[in-house]
């Protein structure tokens, strides 16, 4: 079973992760961890401590010559703001008697009957994706190694978002193309023209002393029919995809295909009509010959997928550490007193779509490697090329 745990605080020395389950054989690639790293760190709107870490990953165990050998996987990134942990002034130190609204602050000292709150967001911090995204890169390799790819593009930030149409017309010239065009815009955008006005929109809140929210998208292509589950609701596809979505800091809705928009609509025009063309045999192919014209449902049907593209929308609430700080309560004194600014972001939607795109790639290789298990890679490639050939017949 695929599962991973990992520790580490926002100024800790470290934030560690550990990997059990990867079957022995995937060649790990470091330098695309570590673009997958620096992507997180990008986007426009990010806060000045991007700028002091630069993260990279070591893994330390569970690797000969490039290889994973079946053994846990062990992940370290050094926190580079580490040794800003003791200095004094006030934007580092803080006065954590008065919880930011937004935060886990209050929750989290009542909850544990603490007298402030820096404890809580040493761990609540959002700083913490930055071991997910590494985990989630490494189950990405797995996955293009069967020829699945994926990836996430920002497609709201504030009032500013793209057309459907211009998407549909982007997304018709390549998986290849869409990266690259993608990683060509400040805010991870696909739209040239969209991405100048997110950025102007983010200029503009900043100056207010404001924070910006939005939207992103993840696309994950090529997928086999048949992962997850509708016998058990903790094992359907999308419960998954959505439980990992929710997990990420600031995301507080999540959307599997046309979701909200068939929810307006007549079961007509919501569900998506099957159709059928033999196909034969197609390398770096993990289709069937049913097929359908429109993706309502996202790629998956009772938990199930069904071959069609995963398309996964997650909506992410604005920063809510703010310049201009909200009304709070000193812990200490009870008395109204303003929410403590400490250094953040204007706006995260880009970076949490690099996060999303993580996520989401772990749970469709957890429930791969369900179907389709063995202890070495090439165990498992054979595994599948059977059921492929099995489902090829129909």
């Amino acid at each position: 079973m695929l599962r991973f745990i990992d520790a580490g605080e926002s100024h800790g020395k470290f934030l560690m992760g550990i990997i059990e389950g990867l079957p022995e054989g995937l060649v790990v690639d470091l330098e695309q961890i570590n673009f997958d790293l620096k992507r997180r760190q990008g986007g426009y709107g990010r806060g000045l401590r991007m700028n002091i870490e630069q993260d990279a990953v070591d893994i330390i165990s569970g690797l000969i010559n490039g290889k994973t050998i079946g053994s846990p996987l062990g992940l370290l990134i050094r926190n580079k703001d580490f040794k800003n942990k003791t200095i004094t002034n006030q934007e580092e130190k803080g006065n954590f008697n008065i919880p930011r609204p937004g935060h886990a602050d209050l929750a989290g000292v009542l909850k544990y009957g603490l007298d402030d709150y820096q404890a809580i967001l040493e761990r609540a911090s959002a700083r913490k994706t930055a071991m997910r995204v590494a985990i989630g890169s490494i189950t990405k390799q797995l996955l293009e190694y069967f020829s699945i790819y994926s990836y996430s593009h920002v497609i709201r930030i504030g009032t500013v978002s793209v057309k459907d149409s211009a998407l549909i017309q982007e997304e018709e010239k390549g998986f290849t193309y869409i990266k690259e065009k993608i990683n060509q815009s400040k805010v991870y955008c696909l739209e040239a023209e969209t991405s100048e006005r997110m950025c102007e929109e983010i200029d503009k809140a900043k100056k207010d002393g404001d924070t910006l929210g939005g939207i992103f998208e993840v696309v994950i292509g090529n997928v086999p029919i048949g992962l997850g589950s509708h016998v058990f609701w903790d094992r359907r596809m999308d419960t998954r995809i959505a439980g990992a979505m929710m997990s990420i800091p600031s995301i507080k809705a999540v959307e599997i295909g046309e979701g909200i928009k068939s929810a307006e609509s007549r079961g007509s025009l919501a569900q998506d009509s099957i159709y059928y063309q033999k196909i034969s045999s197609t390398k770096n192919s993990n289709k069937s010959s049913f097929y359908r014209k429109k993706n309502w449902a996202g790629g998956i049907e009772g938990g199930i997928t069904n071959g069609e593209e995963i398309i996964v929308r997650a909506y992410v609430k604005p920063i809510p550490t703010l310049l201009k700080p909200l009304s709070s309560i000193d812990l200490k004194s009870k008395e109204n007193s303003l929410a403590n600014y400490q250094r953040s972001d204007c706006c995260v939607v880009p970076a949490a779509s690099v996060v999303g795109e993580s996520v989401v790639n772990w749970e469709i290789a957890k429930a791969f490697l369900e179907k389709f298990s063995g202890d070495s890679l090439p165990e498992i490639a054979e595994n599948f090329r059977n059921y492929q050939e099995r489902i090829r017949k129909w």
